[in-house]
């Protein structure tokens, strides 16, 4: 995922989560915004209870890598903001893109 496609500031965060819809699902919390920008933008966040910095750098490498194959950035309506709970950790990988893809495609047939 390009860094274009991040939402970074903590600003943007807060006003994500503040103004946006919420999903939320075992594996996942899921704020969405309409996209202010000409592409989508995704914010990851997950709690230091998930783990040391090195598991918590690798599962956001790995939905990263989920929001890459899901989402068109240029036709995805949404700015997002991802918050894993700590159920992500003991999902396999393929189960937690799938309950991903299933928010994804829950938020986009709301619109």
């Amino acid at each position: 995922m390009k860094k274009k496609n991040r939402v970074r500031k903590a600003q943007e965060f807060q006003e994500i989560i503040h103004k946006g819809k919420k999903k939320v699902n075992r594996s996942y919390v899921f704020y969405y915004v309409p996209k202010k920008e000409t592409e989508a933008r995704v914010g990851i966040s997950l709690s230091k209870k998930m783990g040391h910095a090195v598991d918590r750098n690798l599962y956001k490498r790995q939905v990263r890598m989920m929001c890459q194959d899901l989402i068109d950035f240029q036709t995805f309506p949404y700015d997002v903001i991802l918050i894993l709970r700590l159920s992500y950790r003991s999902n396999r990988y393929d189960a937690n893109k799938n309950s991903l893809e299933k928010l994804l495609t829950d938020s986009i047939m709301e619109k």
